[in-house]
């Protein structure tokens, strides 16, 4: 099945454990040079564990790693660096204030003769091999001022300035736009056209599909298979991944909706810069419907769920509730009001991350009974709720709720916001990005609670950049182009091609 290309990687029996609980059990990889090798699996399923032992990050309970067909030892990145191993985490480690090519040489500046940074040499560097693996960035510009995507770029070509053969991209088009998505899979074919060698930890499989020659399946610790991708199909992954058939479609029946639960009327909200990202939006949203909202990023959909959930001002227009004004109200006002909201930014916005996860799981209540008696936390009750949910929203690791937030994957961090917005019991629910970083099987059950939520006659409000989610889960979808809904549309019978239009500022 395998390419005749010598192994660049190979992990042989590898298990970590952390304590009790094994994250890697026996899993064998191996990695050919000159391949995109995709690991899949579930979250928490153990691909980013297995990737942190290669990378120097955890040790391995037990198990050999040989890279280039040699018996190594990596306690450490600077291990892996020196094997010509490289590692893009999702949330990216970049000082904000460096400029793009302080980032990239740092802790490796090339010097002058009186030993001092060299930044011209540096700066020639950057431009150097970014054109080489066409990975064109700006090496004067400050972290800061760059988008994602350019993060992303730098990210690389920092792994690549310390030599790395070998690239292991950990979920990298979870914060990307379509676009930046399309960008980074011709790098990618540019860096294997190079010669190097690229594993990729992904759910998407669509993008594993696109971009793998070879995939590796990890089910709850274990390697259930390795496949060629072209001999495969995106059902074969997913049944492969969670281990039972998934459902790409919703299950949705026909529903009238009732009465507007949220009028929005001519809003206008600022962005940081003081322009006006939402400019005279109207919008309706009914009980029993989900709502949604299709747009290329930066058209004003964060600013307006800021200003719909008290985080952002608002310049002009009004905000109803139920008929009742409730603009410019605190998030917790807002929330009194019945409107819940899973965040774009699940870290910033949706968790306290060194608070556990049963804390998390009351956050907006934990000062109303039963989880506190006259100011006095009830912690066996507040355990008791977590314990409940993780087991109903299959929130990893089982048990989990006295970890911290910040120690689970990125899915089931997800998974925590989920379960506590829709267990507040809202009329409204604003849905955010509600399965970015979540597998075929977490998707599917996201689309069913959104979909329950409908038909128990609450009005959700879907934000997507995800055009196919939009399509396949909203009754209705409204189109927004700089700041403003262009059209509202039946999601039944709707052309994609006709909505990506009127997203780019076209007309119908």
């Amino acid at each position: 099945m395998y390419n005749n290309q010598p192994k660049a990687v190979e992990m042989k029996k590898i298990t970590k454990k952390f304590g009790n609980f094994i994250a890697n059990n026996s899993i064998d990889l191996t990695v050919h040079k000159g391949e995109v090798h995709a690991l899949l699996g579930e979250n928490g399923a153990g691909k980013s564990t297995l990737m942190n032992i290669l990378y120097g990050l955890y040790s391995a309970t037990s198990g050999e790693i040989w890279i280039n067909e040699k018996l190594c030892k990596i306690n450490s990145p600077n291990d892996a660096i020196e094997n010509g191993i490289g590692m893009v985490h999702q949330h990216f480690m970049l000082v904000k204030p460096f400029t793009v090519t302080q980032n990239i040489v740092l802790g490796m500046e090339p010097k002058t003769a009186w030993r001092t940074i060299n930044m011209k040499k540096a700066e020639a560097d950057v431009k150097r091999i970014s054109e080489k693996y066409g990975l064109i960035v700006d090496p004067k510009a400050k972290i800061q001022d760059i988008s994602v995507g350019m993060e992303q770029r730098v990210e690389i070509l920092k792994a690549l300035y310390r030599g790395a053969e070998t690239l292991i991209l950990d979920e990298p088009t979870a914060v990307l736009t379509p676009q930046e998505i399309k960008e980074l899979m011709q790098i990618l074919r540019n860096l294997t056209q190079e010669g190097k060698t690229i594993i990729l930890i992904s759910h998407k499989l669509k993008e594993i599909k696109e971009a793998a020659d070879y995939c590796t399946i990890i089910r709850r610790g274990k390697k259930i298979d390795t496949v060629k991708v072209a001999d495969v199909t995106q059902s074969d992954l997913a049944s492969k991944m969670v281990g039972r058939e998934v459902n790409f479609k919703v299950d949705k029946k026909e529903k009238a909706p009732g009465n507007v639960s949220l009028e929005i009327k001519d809003l206008v909200v600022e962005d940081n810069r003081g322009i006006k990202a939402v400019n005279g939006l109207s919008l309706s949203l009914r009980k029993g419907e989900i709502l949604g909202i299709a747009g290329i990023d930066g058209n004003g959909q964060s600013e307006l769920v800021e200003a719909l959930t008290g985080l952002r001002s608002v310049e002009s227009g009004k905000i109803l509730m139920n008929n009742k004004d409730i603009t410019g109200k605190t998030p917790l006002q807002i929330f009194e009001h019945k409107i819940s909201s899973i965040p774009e930014d699940r870290q910033k916005h949706g968790l306290v991350l060194d608070f556990n996860v049963a804390e998390n799981l009351v956050l907006e209540k934990h000062d109303k009974s039963p989880f506190a008696e006259k100011g006095i936390l009830q912690h066996e009750e507040i355990i008791n709720h977590a314990n409940e949910l993780i087991e109903k929203f299959d929130i990893r690791p089982v048990g989990c709720w006295h970890k911290s937030a910040r120690s689970l994957s990125g899915g089931n961090q997800q998974k925590v916001i989920i379960a506590r917005e829709v267990t507040n019991d809202p009329e409204v629910l604003i849905a955010v990005q509600p399965t970015r970083g979540l597998d075929v099987g977490a998707i599917e059950y996201v689309h069913k609670a959104l979909v329950k939520q409908r038909n128990e006659n609450k009005a959700v409000l879907l934000v997507s950049l995800e055009l196919d989610e939009v399509m396949n889960v909203s009754d209705r979808i409204a189109v927004i182009y700089e700041g403003k809904i262009v059209d509202v549309i039946p999601a039944k019978g709707a052309d994609m091609n006709e909505i990506g239009l009127m997203m780019a500022g076209g007309k119908k």
